[in-house]
């Protein structure tokens, strides 16, 4: 197949998804019957121009016979998915609602050049600021997903009065949250991204590209160009570095601190923008935290089902109902929203209100990691399990929460057979004689040691079912430098402390099934895969084996898991 043929096919396919999209959609508003007599609407388009000139593209849908109604407005850097806001125009116009949606500078029809991020708090103020000046707009209510969600934080601490809320889904203002786990780079979110938007066709192999080494060099050499933008990402591995603490990606980071009108944060456990979410929902100051809401449900970052083990009745993965609910209660009723929080419950298939997040995780469970491979309420004798590493055959991610290129393997999926790779070895506990309440950040703490002078270990639990099926709950990755007092060293064969620490869940482990734990040295592509080389991941040119052994049998050898309080006194036999 030619280079037009396969760039023919994969246009044909995104085309699809986006129409497939667009009905899913339409059948959502459809199952939210419009309340009285349905609006006729008017649809007009402009270029709107910026404080420097430059003209964006802007769509504006108006419900006829009403002289003021409120408005919701987006902007998006996806011109390819005009059919999709077509829908919501015609939807919301229909309900009452105008629709203004703007496609971001250097997209679509949209002049001046495409810098993904840095101009839209300008470009988005300058918006809101038109819209605001609007006779016919009476109150104005924001709202998007993923990049969507971006053009929304961006403004959300200086948006004029006529805006009374926001509804962001599936983003956190935690850039570098979003971007490392324990300075492993997350590929399957940002180098995908990168080369789908690179503001130029890229057609190189996706695979390959996560895998090119020196990686600094792989836009250069098989991108067809230099990305300033994503040079920044790769080599900026450490929270402190100054790309993160200064600039356009402090600013943003600070900005939820500022926001005064009321937030809807709705988040998924499979996305992988969570963890920067709830960082994000922690940052809000107290009096806009009270007036707003948060959902955490089970779906990947574009809204799909991803639970493997069984069909569930009650997963509200769609954003319709949820918008005309927020929207409805802010711009219609007139009213001030009161704190919500609600999480799914994974294996209950329900919906749980909380009166805070995160949780209180004062009651944790600790199961210790034996040389048998158990996993048991006691530490045993001490211990060791050896495997080798390598970097040229990293484990593959099955079962993840921080992929987007390969979303497919997003969510908890069936899992392969303990031990199931040389490099993977996994620790089974008894059977649960009671159900296992889980609410809250899952860690793993490991004594290790290596023959190199930096690796990495990964962490994956699962539920093993009575019946034997494995599904993945929660996974991670850390390395031995990320977890090094600032400015040691390490020293090949010395035993030293590790920690991966998984995002937050909220999961009820079934009487009667296990808990299995498999540690390794990679994840791939959700993590960079390390290269058994200590420094900066993207600038090694070449990989080398490491021989990794886990020291059991010791108290900081563990798995943490944080308990509700009815928990308490539920023991393995």
């Amino acid at each position: 197949m030619t280079d037009q043929e396969k760039a023919a096919r994969m246009q044909a396919e995104m085309e699809e998804r986006i129409r497939l999209g667009a009905l899913e959609i339409r059948a959502e508003f459809d199952a939210c019957p419009v309340m009285g007599e349905a609006c006729a609407y008017t649809v007009e388009e402009c270029f709107l121009p910026m404080p420097d000139g430059v003209k964006l593209h802007t769509t504006i849908y108006k419900p006829v016979g009403k002289d003021t109604f409120p408005v919701l407005i987006q902007r998006s850097c996806y011109p390819s998915q005009m059919e999709i806001y077509k829908v919501y125009g015609e939807e919301l116009a229909r309900r009452g609602y105008g629709y203004v949606l703007q496609v971001c500078r250097g997209t679509g029809r949209s002049e001046g050049e495409w810098e993904p991020n840095v101009n839209e708090r300008r470009d988005g103020l300058a918006a809101l600021g038109w819209l605001n000046d609007q006779e016919w707009a009476e109150s104005i209510g924001y709202f998007g997903a993923s990049y969507l969600a971006l053009t929304g934080w961006a403004i959300a601490d200086a948006v004029p009065e006529k805006v009374k809320g926001m509804m962001l889904t599936v983003y956190g203002t935690d850039r570098f949250k979003s971007a490392y786990e324990k300075r492993l780079f997350r590929h399957d979110v940002l180098t995908g991204w990168s080369m789908a938007n690179a503001g130029h066709p890229v057609d190189a192999d996706y695979l390959e590209s996560c895998r090119f080494k020196p990686h600094a060099k792989v836009d250069e050499a098989l991108w067809g160009g230099r990305l300033a933008w994503y040079q920044d990402w790769i080599h900026a591995v450490d929270r402190g570095d100054a790309y993160w603490q200064q600039g356009w990606w402090k600013q943003l980071m600070d900005i939820p601190a500022k926001t005064r009108v009321p937030i809807y944060i709705v988040e998924a456990w499979y996305d992988h923008h969570f963890g920067s979410a709830m960082n994000t929902w922690s940052a809000l100051n107290e009096e806009t935290r009270e007036h707003s809401w948060l959902d955490i449900g089970c779906w990947n970052h574009m809204s799909a089902d991803c639970i493997e083990w069984g069909q569930q009745e009650h997963l509200e993965n769609g954003d319709v109902k949820r918008v005309l609910e927020w929207f409805d209660l802010l711009l219609k009723q007139k009213k001030m929203p009161q704190k919500r929080i609600r999480t799914y419950v994974m294996r209950e298939d329900r919906w749980q209100e909380h009166k805070a997040w995160p949780l209180p995780s004062e009651n944790i469970r600790k199961y210790y990691l034996a040389e048998d491979k158990s996993l048991s309420l006691e530490p045993g004798k001490a211990g060791e399990i050896a495997f080798i590493y390598d970097p040229e055959n990293p484990c593959p991610s099955h079962g993840a929460e921080s992929v987007l290129t390969t979303i497919t393997e997003a969510g908890t999926l069936l899992q392969p057979a303990p031990d199931y790779r040389p490099d993977v070895v996994s620790f089974v506990s008894s059977p649960l004689i009671e159900k296992l309440e889980i609410a809250g950040q899952i860690k793993v703490r490991l004594q290790v040691k290596t023959d190199v002078e930096d690796t990495a270990f990964s962490a994956k639990l699962c539920e093993v079912f009575p019946d034997g099926r494995t599904y993945n709950i929660r996974s991670g990755i850390t390395t031995i430098a990320a977890d090094l007092p600032e400015g040691a060293s390490y020293i090949p064969g010395e035993q030293t402390e590790v920690s991966v620490d998984f995002w937050d869940i909220v999961w009820t482990i079934q009487p009667g099934s296990c808990l299995r734990l498999d540690i390794s040295s990679s994840d791939f592509p959700q993590y960079a895969v390390h290269s058994n080389y200590a420094g900066i991941w993207s600038d090694q040119d070449k990989s080398r084996i490491a021989h990794q052994v886990i020291c059991t049998g010791s108290g900081e050898c563990c798995l943490e898991l944080p308990l509700t309080a009815a928990m308490e006194e539920t023991v393995l036999p």
